[in-house]
């Protein structure tokens, strides 16, 4: 008897909990859009972060929800965006590429290392120990830190220990930018063709003893660009972008090519005055 009392107890406690499973999921059941899903597969699956979401899921939710449109999506293609907007029957929006940008070409080739920097080889680990032996303190320290953090293989370091961004390949993730210890790293729309390429913060000649690509705040670029396009802060020429920047005449007088001008594919040019850098090896010390 006291067999069956106990089966009967736990089939009925069995069926309470069922019944307590069964309103929890009514009450608590959040209907998703099905349409979310299948945005989701329509896009990249880069979740890089370029659209402003922190993922492609959270984008599509965005999408599907009338909060963000296709063209956020820098990373898909134009068909790809205009597949979506299709899809959700919206405009398919604009929204500029943006790429990382970085301000040094302060390479070995140019560039002196003042103290030889022996231990892990990484640029955060290296800028512990006295700012990482480079003799411009603000320069690239070139032990690929940015190259390591890219999933998508858009940096590469190149002969001189530089990093060099495929823009192609660039999503605008912003990794590079959080993992370089000297802050050379910025995103910028692939329309800020005018450049500086320098972060040096020190006046005059004795710049270029460290770096023959250092800015020596001469202030040519700022003299001759058209009205606030460019003013000189803390001995650096400093572009505003709000202004008309589609000119090539501020890097003209500039005799380091320290401000440069970016073409499509970011190859980089420089100005008539630029001195030509020949050097193919690392530039010793007391070299000129």
């Amino acid at each position: 008897m006291s067999i069956i009392i106990a089966v009967a107890a736990l089939g009925g406690l069995t069926l309470l909990l069922a019944i307590m499973l069964i309103v929890a999921n009514k009450k608590l059941f959040v209907y998703e859009d099905p349409r979310i899903d299948k945005v989701e597969d329509m896009l990249p699956h880069a979740n890089c972060g370029a659209c402003g979401f922190p993922g492609c899921r959270p984008f599509a939710e965005a999408l599907v929800h009338g909060k963000a449109l296709p063209g956020k999506c820098t990373v898909s293609t134009d068909e790809g965006r205009q597949s979506i907007a299709n899809f959700l029957g919206v405009d398919m929006g604009t929204e500029e590429k943006k790429v990382a940008r970085l301000a040094c070409a302060g390479g070995t080739n140019v560039a002196i290392n003042r103290a030889q920097y022996v231990g892990v080889q990484s640029c955060q680990a290296a800028a512990l120990v006295s700012g990482g032996g480079k003799g411009c303190f603000w320069g690239c320290l070139g032990h690929g830190d940015c190259e390591v953090v890219c999933d998508f293989d858009a940096i590469t370091m190149n002969e001189h220990g530089l990093p060099i961004v495929d823009q192609e390949k660039c999503t605008a993730c912003g990794d590079c930018v959080e993992a370089c210890p000297k802050d050379l790293f910025s995103l910028q729309p692939v329309s800020h063709h005018l450049w500086v390429a320098c972060k040096n913060l020190e006046h005059g000649e004795a710049v270029l003893e460290d770096c023959q690509v250092g800015c020596t705040a001469c202030g040519k670029c700022a003299m001759d660009a058209p009205s606030d396009l460019i003013t000189m802060k803390s001995n650096l020429p400093v572009i505003n972008y709000a202004e008309n920047h589609n000119t090539q005449v501020p890097i003209q007088r500039c005799p380091t090519g320290a401000i440069v001008w970016l073409d499509d594919d970011g190859v980089v040019i420089k100005g008539k005055e630029s001195k030509k850098i020949i050097r193919k090896g690392s530039r010793s010390m007391g070299s000129s």
